[in-house]
């Protein structure tokens, strides 16, 4: 296979190194990923903006790696439409720092780039696991969950979104399949006032509370049960 990864945590972080390990066990390997951290970006592309594309000294041999200053979704256009020789098989992104499941998803870069490969009309996986927590279940898992979802075809504008537990290899409670996206959130936010500003301005920043109030055979409440979560995810009404 041909294989195109981004992520949203920037090139050098640890989870695109961990996935394009994984990645190259299936076939040939380009990265295109941003130079620096883009969570949050949803889908959004750079229309006004130039954007900078750098070949990259990545740590893994025999992969073809490339910094960006767009958003993840910039990174998949550019790569497919740019830099690779031909259309990749596989739109892979991740491995995300942090839970993309439930309503967050919506805001989720991770995801928005795995749409992008989507909507060039390639299988795509969004891939994400529990904040700075232990990588045991994802090192154990990652590669047959790869296997296996990457020959499967999706309808236009689907993308598989995986979510690893955080959890001990012990703990973990096996796979769920065809969950349903949560209407939960594991932060309820509201915004806290820092200061007043000059002609009666108000400085805001947002607060999470700390939430695991999930319905049943969701995507929220698998990972709250320690189980990899593994959900078909559609972003065309």
């Amino acid at each position: 296979m041909r294989i195109l990864i981004t992520n949203d945590d920037g090139i050098n972080a640890s989870g695109i190194i961990r996935l394009a390990k994984a990645a190259k066990e299936l076939g040939e390997v380009w990265i295109v990923a941003p130079i620096e951290q883009r969570s949050a970006a949803s889908h959004s592309i750079s229309l006004h903006n130039h954007i900078d594309v750098y070949p990259h000294d990545f740590p893994l041999n025999a992969v073809k790696a490339f910094s960006c200053s767009g958003t993840p979704a910039d990174c998949v256009r550019i790569g497919i439409l740019n830099i690779m020789p031909c259309k990749p098989d596989l739109v892979l992104s991740g491995l995300n720092n942090g839970y993309n499941v439930a309503s967050d998803i919506q805001y989720s870069a991770t995801a928005g780039a795995a749409f992008e490969g989507a909507f060039q009309g390639i299988t795509s996986i969004s891939l994400s696991e529990e904040a700075d927590k232990l990588h045991e279940v994802s090192a154990k898992y990652l590669q047959k969950i790869l296997s296996e979802l990457s020959y499967e075809k999706l309808g236009y504008g689907q993308i598989f979104n995986v979510n690893f537990p955080g959890c001990r290899l012990s703990e973990c409670k096996g796979i769920l399949k065809d969950r349903k996206v949560s209407h939960g959130m594991f932060f309820r936010d509201h915004y806290i006032e820092l200061a007043k500003l000059e002609n009666g301005g108000t400085r805001l920043m947002v607060e999470g509370d700390y939430n695991e109030d999930a319905e049943p055979d969701t995507d929220f409440r698998a990972v709250v049960d320690k189980y990899i979560s593994i959900s078909v995810v559609n972003n065309i009404n």
